[in-house]
């Protein structure tokens, strides 16, 4: 028994041995591994893969970003086309938890008047507005308008401001401000915010100039750090910019503002006047490439984006098309370069059979045995026929090669489009001849015809002049003269010039109805069939491309026109003279003192200023409208003006009609003989739906003058032809 409770008590100490050991290992390794894991947190500064240092940054101090500011678009002469701006989005404070520092209420109150007054300027009804402000959530904090809220302008803008109303706030957007309206707008772009509800977000090209030159644009944000306390406030004297904003590069284009300007006119009033499904006007430096003036129809309102669904590209190097009878320039430039011109040849015109396939002239009769120097004039598809056939496919596809017919021009613009040829066929190779399976887009055609103008060289198109840092105003890159080949020799050259002129001049021309007295002008007219998506061509009277290129003076030509007009849905007169409204009137104004062009038609021009009508009285406002010579469409049964179409600075012709809404009750205007486009400036000024059936000028209206159209849903306008 003795023994036995010896072996215990030294077993006892045994384990009260290893147990001590025990803990001293476990502490001697815990304390081992918290040693390291101090040093290694120490040392890496990191904890379970979070950096620890950056974590008291950040809640220690704030990180901005510093928005470099965007580079502008200018026209040729430093006139400002696209620059900097701001935009704003309403909203209304409904929470009575709002309230000021010295605790009076910053919330709406009176919502039946603060409705009344927004609606003056607002596209919204008071009861649509007394229902934004009567949300289900009763515990919401704010509401906003909707779209008719957003993206207001600093004159709608400071117009609400002025009215004091409690609760009624703006956040202020980064924009782009267009000064000149529509001008080039499919061709110098747009752009939109990344982050449409962020005051610090950046704004990106999404169309045209701003998009292809973007990078240059937008230049490189800068970072601004200040250091905050626990609660996030600043601490005084903190800020510190850890990198800083470079600014955006100018971009200067070849556009002369004055000749735009023109073409924006005498294009809007054709477009009005015929409704074309497309119509393009371009104006080109003939000995430089530099293009003075571009515009398309359909287009849209840059600053509202209104009309950019129907015109979301830019059609002149976007669109490929097949470019008719004034492909017969290269045609006929082919045939006397290569030395198969016998001008004296007679020909029998009226039908000629390729491949199988019947092809025939415009008149479809011909006037039967002609020489072949009378092919061109006529605008002879058989005639073009006879040349290619003289050359034979190859030739005639070599000096396609040389003109660069289905080849990018490699123009700054974004999205532009190669064109191809059909060639495999007998009867393809002769269509070719006169502008039939060939597709190319218009600059592409603008380059070829600058050989024609400038005696074998070929130019490359520009809309680029060149690009300013506006951080050193020094040009880092300047756009120069370029010559792209020479498919054709100088006497060639003048030649066809000479065949142009005829076009216009002989009794048998195609061109009569584009002399102009006192301008040399050549021109080839062209008449081109519409692809249909079914095989074949397209019939009906108006299913063409209607075109004309013209060149002046025809002897050394200063400028090149090329206009193209496709579909027109208005046809109460020849295609010729529908263009020819566009041709005529700008080919005299370039040609008149033409080495000033730009300044003649500065002073001779007859667009009118827009003034800004903007908190006039009604009745100051039609009296200064009347002197202007234009005509006016009042909304409203207010005597004060809040908004109008066309804007400030605007460029409108004689006799247009300036839309315009007043700060009363909107009430429904008679519409009796406004154009289709007054019809659109007032569905834009109103934000409501108008459905317009025909064309021409307003016979009815759904709703009847005087009438409250807040709540009208869609109104409905008749219009016919006089």
């Amino acid at each position: 028994m003795k023994n036995f409770l010896k072996f215990l008590k030294n077993k006892a100490r045994i384990n009260h041995y290893v147990i001590g050991f025990l803990i001293v290992v476990v502490t001697a390794f815990s304390f081992i591994a918290f040693i390291y894991r101090f040093t290694s947190i120490a040392t890496t500064k990191e904890y379970d893969g979070v950096n620890l240092e950056q974590r008291t940054k950040q809640k220690y101090q704030n990180v901005d970003q510093v928005n470099a500011k965007r580079g502008d678009v200018l026209d040729t002469s430093g006139e400002m086309i696209s620059g900097n701006s701001s935009i704003y989005n309403i909203y209304a404070v409904l929470s009575h938890s709002a309230k000021t520092t010295d605790g009076k209420p910053e919330y709406v109150e009176n919502k039946s008047s603060t409705a009344e007054k927004l609606s003056k300027y607002l596209p919204l009804s008071k009861k649509q507005i007394l229902d934004y402000l009567t949300p289900e959530n009763k515990k919401q904090y704010q509401v906003e308008f909707g779209p008719e809220g957003r993206g207001l302008s600093i004159e709608i803008k400071n117009k609400i401001a002025q009215e004091n109303i409690q609760g009624i706030k703006f956040t202020e957007l980064p924009s782009r401000a267009y000064p000149n309206g529509i001008f080039a707008t499919n061709q110098v772009g747009i752009t939109k915010a990344d982050n449409a509800n962020d005051k610090n977000s950046n704004i990106s090209g999404v169309m045209g100039i701003e998009k292809y030159f973007n990078k240059t644009l937008a230049g490189t944000n800068g970072k601004k750090i200040t250091k905050i306390d626990s609660h996030g406030n600043e601490l005084p004297g903190s800020e510190v910019t850890e990198k800083q904003a470079i600014n955006g590069s100018n971009v200067y284009l070849t556009l002369d503002s004055k000749i735009q300007q023109y073409v924006e006119i005498l294009t809007q009033n054709v477009e009005s006047k015929y409704q074309p499904k497309n119509l393009n006007v371009l104006v080109m430096d003939a000995k430089t490439g530099q293009i003075k003036a571009a515009t398309q129809r359909p287009t849209f309102n840059p600053t509202t984006g209104k009309g950019l669904d129907e015109s979301w590209r830019d059609t002149l190097v976007e669109d490929q098309f097949e470019p008719g009878s004034v492909m017969k320039i290269l045609t006929l430039s082919a045939s006397i370069d290569s030395g198969n011109y016998k001008p004296d040849e007679l020909y029998r015109s009226g039908a000629v059979e390729v491949g199988g396939r019947t092809i025939r002239d415009w008149n479809n009769v011909g006037w039967g045995y002609i020489p072949a120097s009378e092919a061109f004039p006529r605008s002879s598809n058989t005639g073009m026929v006879h040349l290619e056939q003289e050359m034979g496919p190859d030739t005639w596809m070599d000096y396609m090669k040389r003109f660069k017919i289905g080849i990018k021009t490699g123009i700054p613009l974004p999205g532009e489009i190669a064109g191809g040829i059909s060639y495999k066929h007998a009867s393809d190779q002769a269509m070719t001849s006169f502008g039939q399976s060939v597709n190319v887009n218009t600059i592409q055609m603008l380059q070829a015809f600058s050989a024609v103008a400038n005696n074998g060289k070929m130019i490359k198109p520009q809309i680029v002049k060149k690009i300013v840092d506006p951080n050193t105003d020094k040009t880092t890159k300047k756009f120069k003269v370029e010559t792209v080949g020479h498919p054709i020799k100088a006497s060639t050259a003048k030649q066809v010039r000479k065949a142009m002129r005829e076009v216009v001049t002989e009794p048998y021309g195609t061109g009569m109805v584009y002399k102009i007295p006192g301008v040399k002008v050549g021109v080839k007219t062209g008449t081109a069939q519409i692809a249909s998506p079914t095989g074949g061509y397209m019939s009906g009277a108006s299913n063409y491309i209607y075109s004309v290129a013209g060149m002046a003076p025809y002897k050394d030509p200063k400028y090149i026109v090329y206009i193209t007009m496709r579909q027109p849905q208005i046809m109460s007169t020849g295609a010729e003279q529908m263009i020819s409204e566009i041709f005529n009137p700008l080919m005299k104004r370039l040609m008149t003192n033409s080495d000033s062009a730009g300044t003649e038609i500065a002073a001779n021009s007859q667009y009118v200023d827009m003034p800004d009508f903007l908190n006039s009285s009604v009745g100051d406002a039609q009296k200064q409208i009347e002197k202007l010579n234009l005509q006016t469409g009042i909304i409203g049964t207010g005597d004060k003006i809040v908004q109008q179409l066309p804007a400030n600075g605007e460029k409108v012709m004689p006799g247009q009609r300036i839309v315009m809404l007043t700060n009363g009750a909107m009430t429904m205007p008679d519409l009796t003989g406004w154009s289709k486009n007054d019809v659109l400036k007032f569905a834009e000024i109103t934000g409501k739906t108008v459905d317009t059936d025909g064309d021409g000028y307003v016979t009815s209206q759904s709703i009847k003058a005087g009438d409250v159209i807040n709540d009208s849903g869609k109104i409905k306008v008749t219009l016919k032809n006089n």
